[in-house]
C-alpha cells in the first residue's frame, strides 16, 4: 500500500524507502537523597530551542529554593523597614542646653501653658531638640477614622462631625495614639494650612467637601514652626486667630466650615535674622534663650555624641533607651498629677506684683507663670509649688513680655529675676 512502512529488515541494501530509526529508550537517574523536597521530575526532555521530545526520557525539575540565607536576609529587611525612615536624636542625649529642654517638657506637660518660643545661635540644637521630644509624647485618646483627633470625653475639643454622632447616641470607636507634631515649612500656603473646600462639589451634590490641613492635623498636638521669625504676613495671622480661640475657620463662596484646633506652639529662630511681630511673640507662653557652649571640653562631647548617632543610629539610641523610658513615664506620671499640684494664694499675690512692676502687658504672664510652677512641680513629684518652682520658671514666662528699651543694655531675663528677689525677700 502506497504510503505505509515495512520493516527495515525485509528491505534490500539498496532500498529508498524510509524507515524509523529505533527507539532510544533513556534510563531516569537515581535521584540523589540530598536534594531537596522541590525536584520534580518529568517525562519529557527539551535541549536548546530546537530540541526533540522524546518518549520515555525524564526532565529534572529544580523550583527555586529559599536558602536560609536568603530568608534571613528577608527577615531583616522586613525589621529595618519598620523603622523610623528618619532617626530621631533621643532627647536624652543632648548635652546642656538646660532652659530649653525644661521648657519642652512643661509644656508637654500642660498644653495649656501655650508653647515655648526658643531664640539662639544657628547650630546650638534649637530644630533637634524640639524634633528629638516626639519620643517623649504621650498617648491621648483619639475617635478613630476623624482627621481632627477629637477627643470623646471633651466637647470643646471635637468636631462637629463626632458631635453630632454623639448626639444622635451612637458608640464611637476610640483608640490610644501619640500625640502628633506637624511642621510648619516657611512655603506652605494658606490653604494647606487651613485647608480647602471642594466648591465644585459643595453646589453640585450640596455636600461640604473639606480637606483638612495642617492646623486640622496639629489639633491636641505640637505645630513646630523653623524659622518662625521669617514666617509671612498672612500665616502669622492665620495662627494668632487659630491660637487665640482654638478653632479654625474656613470660608469659600458663602460656604464656612470650623474645627478644633488647639494646639501648643513651638518656634525656633535666630534674632540675627530679623525680629519676630510682638503680636506673635505674645503669644508664645514661654521663651527659651539658648547660647552657644563656650567650655571646650563640652564641645568635644557634642560633636562626639553627635558623630556616635551619625555613624550607627540605632545603636546610638539603644544606648539612650533606659533614660528616654525614665524620662517618659516622668512625664506621664506628672501629667496625671498635674490637676492635684496647688500653689498657695500669697504665691500667687507675689506673682502678680512682679508682674505689675516689671509693667507686663495683659494678664498673660501671670496665667502661664502660675501654669509653668505648676507643672515644674508636678514633674519633680510635689503637690505644693515653692518659691525655687517660681523663681526656676519666671524669667522664662516674662523676658519676652517687657517693653524693650533701646538704651537697656540688661538682658531682660536678669531685669525679671532682680525683681523677682525683690519681691520675694
Amino acid at each position: 500500500m502506497a504510503g505505509s512502512l515495512v520493516p527495515c529488515s525485509s528491505l534490500s541494501s539498496k532500498s529508498i524507502l524510509p524507515c524509523r530509526s529505533p527507539s532510544i529508550l533513556s534510563v531516569a537517574p537515581p535521584v540523589p537523597a540530598s536534594l531537596p523536597a522541590q525536584i520534580s521530575w518529568s517525562s519529557n526532555s527539551q535541549i536548546g530551542q530546537r530540541s526533540t521530545w522524546r518518549k520515555g526520557s525524564r526532565r529534572l525539575h529544580v523550583s527555586n529554593v529559599a536558602t536560609p540565607e536568603a530568608s534571613t536576609t528577608t527577615e531583616a529587611r522586613k525589621l529595618a523597614a519598620k523603622e523610623a525612615p528618619r532617626p530621631v536624636y533621643p532627647f536624652s542625649a543632648i548635652v546642656g542646653q538646660e532652659e530649653m529642654k525644661l521648657c519642652l517638657i512643661l509644656n508637654v506637660i500642660d498644653p495649656k501653658i501655650g508653647g515655648v518660643m526658643i531664640m539662639g545661635d544657628r547650630g546650638t540644637g534649637k530644630s533637634t531638640a524640639v524634633r528629638s521630644l516626639v519620643d517623649l509624647l504621650p498617648e491621648i485618646k483619639v475617635v478613630i477614622g476623624d482627621p481632627f483627633n477629637s477627643d470623646p470625653d471633651d466637647p470643646e475639643s471635637m468636631g462637629m462631625e463626632v458631635r453630632e454622632r454623639i448626639l444622635k447616641g451612637e458608640e464611637l470607636p476610640t483608640a490610644s495614639c501619640k500625640i502628633s507634631m506637624v511642621d510648619l515649612p516657611l512655603g506652605a500656603t494658606e490653604d494647606r494650612v487651613c485647608g480647602t473646600i471642594d466648591i465644585e462639589k459643595a453646589l453640585t451634590d450640596g455636600v461640604k467637601a473639606f480637606e483638612p490641613g495642617l492646623l486640622a492635623k496639629a489639633n491636641r498636638g505640637i505645630l513646630y514652626v523653623d524659622e518662625v521669625n521669617l514666617l509671612d504676613d498672612h500665616l502669622v495671622d492665620v495662627l494668632l486667630d487659630s491660637a487665640a480661640s482654638g478653632w479654625n475657620t474656613v470660608e469659600r463662596e458663602g460656604i464656612s466650615i470650623s474645627h478644633p484646633s488647639r494646639f501648643i506652639l513651638i518656634g525656633s529662630g535666630n534674632p540675627e535674622e530679623g525680629e519676630l511681630r510682638p503680636q506673635l511673640l505674645d503669644r508664645f507662653g514661654m521663651h527659651a534663650q539658648v547660647g552657644t557652649v563656650r567650655d571646650a571640653e563640652l564641645r568635644v562631647k557634642i560633636v562626639e555624641e553627635r558623630a556616635r548617632f551619625d555613624k550607627d543610629p540605632k545603636e546610638f539610641r539603644e544606648s539612650y533607651r533606659a533614660e528616654q523610658e525614665k524620662l517618659g513615664q516622668q512625664i506621664t506620671s506628672a501629667r496625671v498629677n498635674l490637676a492635684s499640684v496647688r500653689i498657695d494664694h500669697k504665691l500667687r499675690v507675689k506673682i502678680s506684683k512682679v508682674c505689675a512692676e516689671l509693667n507686663v502687658d495683659g494678664l498673660r504672664g501671670d496665667i502661664v507663670t502660675n501654669r509653668a510652677a505648676k507643672a515644674l512641680a508636678a514633674l519633680k513629684g510635689r503637690e505644693e509649688v515653692i518659691a525655687d518652682d517660681i523663681a526656676t520658671v519666671i524669667p522664662n514666662c516674662l523676658r519676652h513680655r517687657l517693653r524693650k528699651d533701646p538704651l537697656e543694655s540688661i538682658d531682660s531675663g536678669l531685669l525679671v529675676m532682680e525683681k523677682f528677689y525683690e519681691v520675694f525677700n
